[in-house]
C-alpha cells in the first residue's frame, strides 16, 4: 500500500468512526417534549388506557376552579414529573392520581408536564385579611425560635419556586395548600422530609395563614 492509499484508508476509517459516534450521540439525546400531544392528553385523556382527561379536575390550561384540586398552570415540569412518579409510590396517596400516573408512559409525562409548564397561570386572591398579615410574616421571615424557615428562601419572594427543586406556589388555592401542608404534618404525604419537619412545628392557624398569603402572590 502506497503512502496516498494509506492516508486515504485512515481518513475513511476516521470518517466512519465520526459518523458512528454522531449516530450514537443522537440516540442518547432525549426527544423534545411534544406540547401538542401533551395538550391533547390533558384535554381528552386516553380512555383506551384508563387515563381520564386532566382538564376535568385541573381546569382549562391547568387553571383549576375547584379549590381542592391544585392549579398546575406554569408549574415546573420537573416538579410535576416527580409528583406523578410519587403517586405511583407510597409517598403520595390519591386513588385517581395513582391510577392515572401508573397508566402514563415516560413520553406522556414529558409531554403533559411541558404543556402545563408553558401555560399562563391566573392570579389568585387571599381571603382573610387577618391571616394574610401572619402568613406574610411567616412566608418572608419564618417563625423564630421553632426552626420554621422563611418559605421565600426556597419558593422565592413571589412564590415562583425554583425549577426542578421547589414548586411554584403563587396563586395556589388556599384549600389545596392547607390540605397538603396538613398532610405533610401528619405524614399522609411523605415525599418531602423538609416539608414534613417544617409543618410538624406549625399550628393550624399558621398553616392557614401561609396558604392564604400564598394564594395572593403573583
Amino acid at each position: 500500500m502506497n503512502h496516498k492509499s494509506f492516508l486515504k484508508s485512515i481518513l475513511v476509517a476516521m470518517l466512519a468512526l465520526s459518523a458512528a459516534a454522531q449516530a450514537n450521540e443522537e440516540k442518547t439525546v432525549p426527544a423534545k417534549a411534544d406540547l401538542a400531544k401533551g395538550e391533547a392528553l390533558y384535554a381528552n385523556g386516553d380512555p383506551a388506557r384508563n387515563i381520564i382527561a386532566c382538564v376535568s379536575c385541573h381546569g382549562p390550561a391547568g387553571n383549576s376552579t375547584i379549590t381542592q384540586n391544585p392549579r398546575l398552570a406554569g408549574q415546573h415540569a420537573a416538579y410535576l414529573a416527580k409528583q406523578l412518579k410519587n403517586f405511583t409510590e407510597a409517598s403520595r396517596s390519591n386513588p385517581i392520581m395513582t391510577m392515572t400516573a401508573k397508566a402514563l408512559s415516560a413520553d406522556d409525562v414529558k409531554n403533559v408536564t411541558a404543556f402545563l409548564n408553558a401555560q399562563t397561570p391566573k392570579a389568585g386572591a387571599a381571603k382573610n385579611k387577618d391571616l394574610v398579615d401572619l402568613g406574610k410574616k411567616i412566608y418572608r421571615g419564618g417563625i423564630a425560635g421553632i426552626d420554621v424557615p422563611a418559605c421565600a428562601g426556597c419558593h422565592g419572594p413571589n412564590g415562583a419556586g425554583i425549577p426542578a427543586l421547589f414548586p411554584r406556589l403563587a396563586g395556589q388555592h388556599q384549600d389545596y395548600a392547607v390540605a397538603q401542608l396538613t398532610n405533610f404534618r401528619t405524614g399522609v404525604r411523605s415525599n418531602s422530609p423538609e416539608m414534613m419537619a417544617i409543618t410538624h412545628r406549625m399550628t393550624d392557624e399558621e398553616i392557614k395563614a401561609v396558604a392564604d398569603y400564598v394564594a395572593g402572590l403573583q
